[in-house]
């Protein structure tokens, strides 16, 4: 069987478009929000509009008076130069803040008695 250039130039783009997409970060936010909610947390996701305060995590994670703020990140995503000033100033007030790339990054949340996650993790940055 010959194939024309044509149809060669088809087949090459087929398979490009065959490599698998990383996730987007809507995507992952919106895992990350069932998950937790799934394990007995309160969940909020932000949405940055104008007049928000800048810097604020995506989504804010309440559970027996503990509260977690958590950023979003796609696997090379950054955190801007607002976001870290509003992590260093919840690190400064004794909150805990996640940098969460995956569901896989939030599990450490669940399972365990809240007070022994506050033990650990009080006034803490985890992932990064």
């Amino acid at each position: 069987m010959r194939l024309s250039e044509r149809e060669f130039a088809q087949l090459a783009a087929d398979k490009k478009s065959a490599k698998p997409k990383a996730p987007k970060e809507t995507d992952t936010q919106n895992a990350i929000r069932e998950y937790l909610c799934w394990h007995g947390w309160y969940v909020i996701r932000h949405q940055q509009s104008l007049g928000s305060l800048k810097g604020l995590t995506d989504l804010t994670a309440l559970k027996e008076g503990w509260t977690v703020y958590i950023e979003v990140k796609t696997l090379t995503g950054r955190l801007s130069e607002d976001q870290e000033k509003f992590r260093d100033n919840v690190v400064a007030h004794g909150g805990t803040y996640v940098v969460a790339r995956s569901v896989e990054d939030v599990q450490f949340l669940c399972g365990v008695p809240v007070m022994e996650l506050q033990s650990r993790w009080l006034g803490k940055v985890v992932g990064e």
